[in-house]
């Protein structure tokens, strides 16, 4: 397998040499490239995103594995889920090797054992509906292909994400997702161009995941979780957007629909109390659309 992930870059070998401002230039400069890389993948992105929705709206649940700066940020798409879109802790979970301890620090070695992949995969009792997000810039990483083979074993759904071609992760998943960066600015550093790749993919699949799962009304975010007060701003704003009402009204009927805004976006619209409008969503399956039309 070709890692081009690991080679010298071959237009910046004097780097170090560079001026500041040259020096930013160019480390901006190539991000770009992880966008690109992206892109060149949008279709495999919408595939793993059509065979997804079933299995999660089925009570599946999204199960990132990765090592290191793949395991951070899946990690990170898994959390942000909570708050963005009221999506259950329990239904998304991070698996980074070497476990909490290597959030802030490396944990030497643990990358490169697959039994214990294999192991903390198999400790969440992966079911067929679950979907398993499989990260590694390299593609080859012990820790996520032992994990990839359990989830394949329980009948999951396994996505592989990696930054070089034809990688194990990528042919080890049902659905593999290439991305490929190339060459880092600073040789090997995969915080860089192939990270940012990672981080673009994942935003873009569980985003339009959560889309499919009703959890947006138009492009505006309704199902998010108003945990502190800039949520709560931002819940009445998306209130105020979608019904055109006052600040006092939204404000109001948010107070009396618990603080979701898709209750109160129906309520307003429909001209229905907070639990009539619960029942409408309920039985549209979240769609506000649907359960304007009641």
């Amino acid at each position: 397998m070709q890692n081009s992930t690991e080679n010298p870059h071959p237009q910046h070998p004097d780097l170090d040499l560079y001026p500041v401002d040259r020096l930013v230039e160019v480390l901006v400069e190539d991000q770009l490239n992880a966008a690109q890389a992206v892109w060149a993948v949008r279709l495999r992105l919408a595939e793993a995103v059509r065979e997804s929705i079933p299995r999660i709206a089925a009570g599946g649940r999204l199960i990132y594995v990765g090592a290191g700066t793949s395991g951070r940020l899946g990690l990170l798409d898994a959390v942000e889920l909570y708050p963005t879109f009221s999506w259950p802790r329990s239904r998304a979970i991070a698996l980074v090797a070497g476990g909490a301890d290597a959030l802030a620090d490396a944990v030497e070695g643990a990358e490169d054992n697959d039994q214990q992949g294999e192991a903390d995969l198999l400790a969440v009792r992966p079911v067929a509906n679950d979907v398993v997000l499989a990260i590694a810039a390299s593609g080859c990483t012990p820790y996520v292909l032992g994990a990839l083979r359990a989830a394949r074993a329980s009948g999951s759904l396994t996505i592989g994400f990696a930054n070089n071609p034809n990688a194990p992760v990528l042919t080890a998943a049902q659905i593999g997702i290439a991305l490929v960066t190339g060459a880092e600015i600073i040789s090997g550093s995969t915080r860089l161009k192939a990270g940012t790749a990672q981080k673009i993919a994942l935003n873009s699949f569980s985003s339009a995941l959560m889309v499919g799962l009703n959890k947006v009304y138009g492009n505006l975010m309704v199902d998010l979780r108003p945990v502190n007060a800039k949520l709560v701003h931002r819940a009445i704003s998306l209130t105020m957007h979608a019904t055109g009402v006052s600040e006092e009204i939204a404000r109001h009927t948010l107070v009396l629909c618990g603080y979701q805004v898709k209750v109160a976006i129906v309520a307003l619209k429909c001209g229905i109390d907070a639990e009539a409008a619960k029942v409408r969503l309920a039985a549209a399956r979240g769609n506000v659309r649907q359960a304007m039309r009641g």
